[in-house]
Order: structure tokens, then sequence, then C-alpha cells
């Protein structure tokens, strides 16, 4: 436990001076504990508590990790919400894992029953914030996944993915500055909704007029 203690110590720039203490109330500390907890369970074949301490931790964490998953020494998990860590997959050691960080499979229709159908994460690999990882694939060591990088094939050791950053358009709508006349006006929709009853479409006529429509 000092171990992981330390390992969020030193990767963590907004743990200093007093402000260590915090460290305590990091949820991806306590799902790493909890995780050691349900899988030594998991280990001995005990039904239901490895699942339901899995879930317990979910529950107070944010994150789930299949208690079956085998993870190494030193996990690093910055912020943890929404992070998913499927049955099979396995984690080496001094990994960083940010927030919504996915390690799934790619679905029953593919993977069959007992199979290893999850990623397989080498040594000190980085997983970007929304970082997907599906399937039986092999991350290398020191590799590093962008943020929202979908990663679906094996990634060689020292790899670094991106994905396609967002880029700024250019804006088509009218400059009110240059013509004033252009401004939408809020008040056209009310004054549209509030004519006469009389002008508005007769609707139980149009309806009526298709024999399998309900009135």
């Amino acid at each position: 436990m000092l171990e992981d203690i330390r390992a969020y110590c030193r990767r963590d720039p907004a743990l200093y001076g007093i402000r260590v203490a915090e460290v305590l109330l990091y949820p991806g500390l306590w799902a790493l504990w909890g995780h050691r907890t349900a899988h030594l369970l998991h280990r001995a074949r005990i039904p239901f508590l490895p699942r339901l301490v899995s879930q317990l931790m979910r529950l107070f964490t944010g994150i789930e990790i299949h208690p079956g998953a085998v993870i190494g020494r030193r996990l690093f998990i910055d912020h943890g919400a929404g992070v998913v860590v499927g049955e099979t997959a396995r984690i080496g050691d001094d990994v960083t894992m940010y927030h919504q960080v996915t390690l799934g499979g790619r679905g029953w229709q593919r993977d069959a029953k007992g199979s290893r159908r999850h990623p397989e994460v080498g040594d000190r690999v980085v997983l970007g914030v929304g970082a997907t990882v599906l399937g039986p694939v092999r991350i290398g060591d020191d590799a590093e996944i962008g943020a929202l990088a979908l990663v679906l094939s094996d990634v060689p050791a020292g790899a670094r993915l991106r994905a396609p950053a967002a880029e700024a358009v250019p804006d088509s709508r009218p400059d009110p500055a240059a013509d004033p006349h252009s401004r939408p006006d809020p008040a056209a929709d009310l004054r549209k909704d509030s004519s006469p009853l009389s002008d508005r479409p007769n609707y139980t006529t149009i309806a009526g007029a298709n024999p399998g429509a309900r009135t």
C-alpha cells in the first residue's frame, strides 16, 4: 500500500506539501486496493463475493475493475471516473491511466465464453483520457495512447497514438454588426404560436384521413 501511495505522490503534480495527505481521498487508490481483495477471492474460486466487492468499489469510486483482471504494481488511475477494465485484461507495472479509459471486449457476438477477450497492457504505458482499447490486443511497453483514441490492433513498444484533434471551421452565420436586419427575431416563433385557432390546421381531420391513424 505504501508503494501505491508513493506512486501517486510521484506522478500527480497536485500532491505536494501538506496536500500529500489528500492522496487518501483518491478514488483510484481505493479502487486498486478493493480490486486486490476481489482478485484474491476470485483466484480462490469463491462465488459471488468477488463481484460484490467489485460492484461496491464501482459504487463508491466510479471505477469498475472485474475481479479476474490481473494488475501489476504501481498502477496510477488519475481521477478515475468511468474507467472500465474487463475480466481477462492484463495490466503491467507503472501504468498510468486517466479517466474514462476502457479496456473492453468486442461484444458477445465475437467473444467466446472463457476466452481471452480483453487487452494486455505492457509496462509504463500511458492511456489518455477516454482511450478505448478493445479485444485481445497487445499494447507494447512504453507506448502512449492519446486521448479519445480507439485501438483495435496491436501497438508496438514505444509507439505514440493520437486521435484527430478538433479543427476550427469558418463561421457561415451573417455578421449582425454588418447587417442589423439579419439578427434573428426571438418573438417570431411566439407570434406564430399565438395565432388564432381558426388559422391552425385541423389535425383531427388530417389524422382521420389515414384509416390506420389513431385520433
